[in-house]
């Protein structure tokens, strides 16, 4: 397998960048997640599943902040651009060591009986197991990978069958922990993409709810489109 995609998300829950190479820390890439929308009601931080109008923006990092553009052409870059935008009181809010709240359905399939959990520490990612997140083209099929916020889209199949190893690739190392499960927000549209209920149902039958897989980092370095993978030790 090798690197199709790279992909970068500023904001939790919000579109994010493409990009040739990325930088690789022990958060993840560089800038991932870095910010996040806190609403001022509940302090947690706001994601798609609480809020779908989230997937109707795309952000890019200029100057180390965010800069984001919704499907109704209007640009974000404060607080007071996200309230307006969204109707309510939130706070664009950078990533610290108090690891963010947040919320979640217990049923996956549907946004009923709402719970909440603390999320990674130094980034807006939702698990400390899955600082940086892959899927292979094998295992989307004809699914647009947008839907899935995926930092690394692979070309070939079998990442599954990663979990538990140790990874190369470009000059990073990864410890694959574990396939991510998903929720509904896989589900909702986006711009150029349909909302599709099957999308959920396909990957609760055929694969456990789970897709996509979570690593964290065991030596940072660089990654480029192109880039091959190999299993350390082999």
């Amino acid at each position: 397998m090798r690197i199709l995609e790279l992909w970068r998300y500023p904001i939790k829950s919000v579109g994010g960048e493409r990009l040739a190479t990325a930088e690789v820390s022990e958060l993840g890439l560089d800038g991932d997640r870095s910010w996040g929308l806190v609403d001022n009601q509940t302090t947690m931080v706001l994601t798609a599943r609480r809020e779908p109008r989230l997937l109707h923006a795309s952000a890019t990092l200029v100057d180390g902040r965010p800069v984001t553009v919704t499907s109704d052409g209007r640009t974000l870059l404060d607080s007071d651009d996200y309230t307006e935008w969204l109707g309510t009181p939130v706070t664009l809010t950078p990533a610290g060591p108090d690891s963010g709240t947040y919320e979640a359905p217990l049923d996956a399939a549907n946004d009923a009986d709402w719970v909440s959990w603390q999320g990674a520490a130094d980034a807006w990612h939702d698990s400390e197991r899955a600082r940086v997140s892959l899927v292979s083209t094998g295992s989307l099929g004809q699914w647009d990978a947008r839907r899935f916020r995926s930092n690394i889209v692979l070309e070939g199949s079998g990442e599954d069958g990663l979990i538990g190893q140790e990874i190369a690739i470009g000059s990073v190392s990864l410890q694959i922990n574990n396939g991510i499960e998903r929720c509904v927000m896989v589900t909702r549209p986006q711009p150029g993409i349909e909302r599709d209920l099957q999308v959920l149902k396909t990957i609760n039958t055929d694969r456990g709810s789970r897709l996509c897989i979570g690593a964290t980092i065991t030596a940072p370095g660089q990654l480029s489109e192109g880039d091959l993978l190999a299993i350390v030790g082999q």
